[in-house]
């Protein structure tokens, strides 16, 4: 497309959907919000045809929950979540369930499975709750069944990960010309983090990666010596930004043109992963939903950033991607700071 056209495009797109109440309103674009749970995850996804994804759902108690209802319902419209991805058992990433389910419906629920996990604290509160909706096991190859919205790209949610296993490579998966030998040295994890479910995003040109809290060295099986994602728009910055993760052999591969970390004030944002980032030329802009504030920590500048305070007194701003309608174009938004830059899907 000729820069003429493609300026004609975006402003198009900003002006007919990327307004407060555009694609919301329209329910048409891909919508996608990261809650601000203090360096645990919670990232919710709304399709055009209405239906939600929640992923992950931070801590236990009234803080966590209370944000993401807060969001799904007051920012995205939505009165219930449709499909809760759970994706491994650390209380970062379960805890929120049970307590969220009494602030609004969840109608089903997916995890990769008890066999083989190390469960933390809240577990058993989270299989209680599991126990009360319907649960499926999600295994690599997996899609959750989403609802189609006339006039609009199909939305495709897949299972590229689970419980430490993988897809079989297949014809539409390239061989990596980078080596693996180019990865660091990792050592084996034994913890639940090397079940994380990854997932896969696919909305018309648009692709997201979220990967969980994976860690180095099954990321380098994610993308050696087949990589089984190929090229993302946007990567949702592994395990909140910590050096344990976000092999840069992965980064190098997925070449994302955007990426967002879910970490907290004193959480994440490892200078390794700082460094993989920054290496990246196909990266555009790293947005972060905490500054960290440890004593000469890296971060991303200040415009990409959505919250500058300690947790004690915090605002929970959040940070949301819409996707436009034929999937051609996104922008990611900071609504707290007014920030917004559109991007084109590769």
């Amino acid at each position: 497309m000729r820069t003429g056209a493609w300026t004609c495009v975006v402003v198009v797109f900003v002006g007919l959907c990327l307004a407060p109440a555009g694609c919301a309103a329209s329910g048409k674009g891909l919508r996608i919000y990261w809650v601000d749970v203090e360096g645990g995850a919670a990232t919710l996804i709304v399709t055009p045809a209405g239906e939600s994804i929640l992923v992950d759902t931070g801590m236990p108690g009234d803080r966590d929950p209370v944000r993401i209802a807060k969001v799904a319902k007051d920012v995205a419209g939505l009165k219930a979540i449709d499909h809760l991805i759970v994706t491994h058992f650390d209380v970062d990433h379960l805890g929120g369930a049970a307590d969220l389910s009494k602030l609004m419906p969840i109608r089903r629920v997916y995890d990769p499975g008890d066999e083989g996990a190390v469960p933390q604290r809240s577990h058993d509160a989270y299989v209680a709750f599991r126990k009360t909706v319907p649960y499926t096991v999600l295994a690599p190859g997996d899609t959750v069944p989403l609802r189609a919205a006339e006039g609009s790209p199909p939305v495709r949610l897949v299972c590229l990960a689970a419980a430490r296993k993988f897809i079989e490579p297949g014809p539409e998966h390239k061989a990596n010309p980078i080596p693996a030998s180019e990865s660091p040295e990792y050592p084996e994890d034994p913890s639940d983090n090397a079940r994380s479910t990854v997932l896969l995003l696919t909305f018309g040109n648009f692709e997201f990666l979220d990967g969980a809290d994976l860690t180095g060295g099954l990321e380098l099986r994610l993308v050696s010596p087949v990589n089984l994602v190929g090229e993302v728009d946007l990567y949702q910055v592994n395990h909140h930004g910590l050096d344990r993760s976000n092999n840069p052999v992965l980064i190098r591969s997925i070449r994302p043109t955007v990426t967002v970390m879910n970490n907290g004030h004193r959480k994440g944002c490892g200078p390794k992963t700082r460094e993989a980032l920054k290496a990246v030329d196909s990266i555009k802009a790293n947005y972060q939903l905490h500054k960290n504030l440890a004593p000469g920590a890296d971060n991303t500048p200040d415009a990409f950033i959505a919250n500058f305070e300690p947790a004690e007194t915090c605002k929970a701003n959040h940070i949301e991607a819409h996707v436009a309608p034929d999937g051609s174009a996104y922008v990611v938004r900071i609504p707290a700071t007014g920030h917004e830059r559109v991007f084109k899907t590769k």
